[in-house]
């Protein structure tokens, strides 16, 4: 079922939790793929009811950013979602979650000041925004987040807790490509030569992965060790390589607790985002 506007959609949620349904949520901005319904089937797996919205968020789009030209097909993102299991896609159009003289903004101090928010001033601001919006027409009791944006998860996470937002929030695995390259709808703009240079993002994490399971604990070394296999490849740029306190964010020089390892690296004009969480287990 595809529904347009917000009072219809609040209308089904009243009647899904009189009749005692658990609702799970989903908030995408579409150009849908298999990272995308591994969320979807957790939601299924997990809850009575899934919803499913499909909007992309101009909010959260810097002026020289890709809102115009990011990827946009709700037929083919609607049957994705029922292939899986999804009740409703909800695909508001933009005057209908935003009013014209809105006056209301959400900032999330410090974790939205690095990374990719040092990179984008006010990206997350927007994410905040739609998602805090999204929450509450909804109302679910679980939505769903893949682990790839690490960062906007660690800041939802950070947002509804801070709001008292009764929801509960799930990270779920990077889904990836057979060469590794984590799913994005960004990568559908990489050329056939760019793609293969891709690869490099995921080989660089599987570097430090394997200097950490050997007892490496300099998060400079790494981070090192890192840059040179990205700047191998002739169409990386880098726009950062970090270690990171997986909480709150913070850079890590002596790896004693559980980290993240965030990475953005150009892809000639794509921008492309991985990472992956290193847990210190104490017995």
């Amino acid at each position: 079922m595809l529904i347009k506007e917000i009072k219809e959609l609040k209308n089904l949620v009243k009647s899904w939790k009189k009749e005692g349904f658990s609702i799970g949520f989903v908030p995408t901005m579409g150009a849908l793929h298999e990272g995308h319904q591994s969320l979807i089937k957790k939601a299924v797996e997990e809850n009575d009811k899934v919803i499913v919205s499909v909007f992309v968020n101009p909010t959260q789009f810097g002026p020289n950013e890709d809102y115009d030209s990011y990827p946009r097909d709700i037929k083919k993102d609607l049957e994705l979602c029922m292939m899986v299991g999804a009740n409703v896609v909800f695909n508001p159009e933009p005057n209908e979650m935003y009013f014209n003289n809105r006056s209301t903004s959400i900032s999330v101090s410090k974790l939205t000041s690095v990374l990719c928010g040092a990179k984008r001033p006010g990206h997350f601001d927007g994410v905040c925004l739609v998602v805090s919006k999204l929450l509450n027409i909804v109302t679910p009791d679980k939505a769903y987040f893949g682990q790839k944006d690490a960062q906007q998860v660690a800041v939802i996470k950070r947002m509804v807790r801070d709001l008292n937002i009764d929801v509960d929030i799930i990270a779920c695995p990077i889904i990836r490509e057979e060469d590794g390259l984590a799913k994005s709808s960004r990568n559908t703009y990489l050329s056939v030569e760019e793609r293969k240079a891709a690869s490099v993002l995921s080989r660089s994490l599987n570097i430090a992965k394997n200097l950490l399971n050997k007892g490496e604990r300099s998060a400079s070394k790494i981070k090192e060790i890192m840059m040179e296999e990205i700047n191998k490849e002739p169409l990386a740029k880098i726009d950062y390589v970090e270690i990171v306190d997986n909480e709150s964010l913070e850079n890590v020089e002596i790896i004693e607790k559980n980290i993240l390892i965030p990475i953005a690296v150009y892809i000639g004009k794509t921008r492309l985002i991985d990472n992956f969480i290193f847990e210190i287990y104490t017995y």
